[in-house]
């Protein structure tokens, strides 16, 4: 496991009934959601952006304190983190870019720290088909006021998503003077992982409640960076196609450290060798990473 360089994991989640990242309004009483256009096609997708926001909130959940923004130091400069990944494990796994303004002689500078963890957004292998939640506002009636209606984009479906975590980069690099000791790295990614595992996103979730899970998982722990199963994790309705993934394993089999692969039972068709329940998958993924950092 030493020769490891990255973690690779592709997952599936199913989701009945939502409207999981919103978009820019069409018109003033429709909320879209994002979506991205396939020939005439269009299928809705959560931004990487929202993604590593959800990671962020699960890793806060799970005791982590996070690094707070700060004002930029400059004019019309961005707000940052603060800059400390050795306390923080965002500004470690998640990266940061920050900028000081000159004072005096002395010239300005940027920092830096490219994201350890790098994330595809969330997309859905199902078509947006023109559903939309119909809703009345009667907040201002009481005061003479019209009921304000509103729609909202709807959306039923499978979405796939894929992390790679770049395992050497972890606890090290641009922003630390020293180092991190193995024990908390791999307590680092072992907590991210917790957090994949129960990812949910905040946004919109109050009158659309879901679970974006993983309820399929396909992982490997690699000596390259490579996320082999980024296009490789394909289903026809619940069938999954085991023969793409089962040939994925065999083209990448030098290159693969160890691999497993998570199902929860009761939502796809196919059984695939030697697969784990998601519990036990997740709890093998934990022993790489123990048995990389020792």
């Amino acid at each position: 496991m030493k020769n490891a360089k990255a973690l690779t994991l592709t997952y599936l989640t199913p989701v009945s009934f939502a409207s999981l990242n919103g978009s820019d309004k069409e018109t003033d009483n429709i909320s879209s959601i994002k979506k991205i256009s396939v020939g005439v096609e269009q299928f809705p997708y959560v931004s990487s952006q929202a993604v590593r926001r959800a990671l962020r909130n699960q890793l806060e959940v799970l005791g982590r304190p996070l690094s707070e923004g700060i004002a930029a130091s400059i004019s019309k400069g961005a707000a940052t983190t603060k800059q400390e990944p050795d306390k923080y494990i965002d500004d470690d796994l998640f990266g940061y870019m920050g900028t000081e303004g000159a004072e005096g002689k002395t010239k300005g500078k940027a920092t830096k720290r490219t994201s350890v963890v790098r994330v595809s957004p969330l997309i859905a292998l199902n078509s947006y088909q023109g559903d939309l939640d119909f809703g009345t506002n009667y907040m201002g009636v009481k005061s003479g006021g019209d009921p304000n209606i509103f729609e909202t984009e709807i959306h039923s479906g499978l979405y796939r998503g894929t992390i790679l975590i770049e395992l050497d980069r972890v606890g090290s690099g641009d922003g630390f003077e020293k180092d991190l000791d193995n024990k908390e790295k791999a307590a680092r990614v072992k907590d991210l992982l917790s957090a994949v595992k129960n990812l949910w996103a905040s946004g919109r979730q109050t009158r659309f409640l879901a679970d974006i899970s993983p309820k399929f998982i396909a992982a490997a722990i690699l000596k390259t960076k490579n996320p082999i199963f980024l296009e490789s994790v394909q289903v026809e309705g619940k069938k999954l196609n085991v023969d793409m993934i089962k040939e994925t394993l065999k083209d990448y089999n030098s290159e693969i450290v160890s691999s497993v692969i998570g199902v929860r039972k009761g939502f796809f068709i196919g059984d695939i060798e030697n697969s784990k329940s998601i519990g036990d998958a997740f709890d093998e993924i934990a022993k790489w990473i123990d048995q990389h950092y020792v």
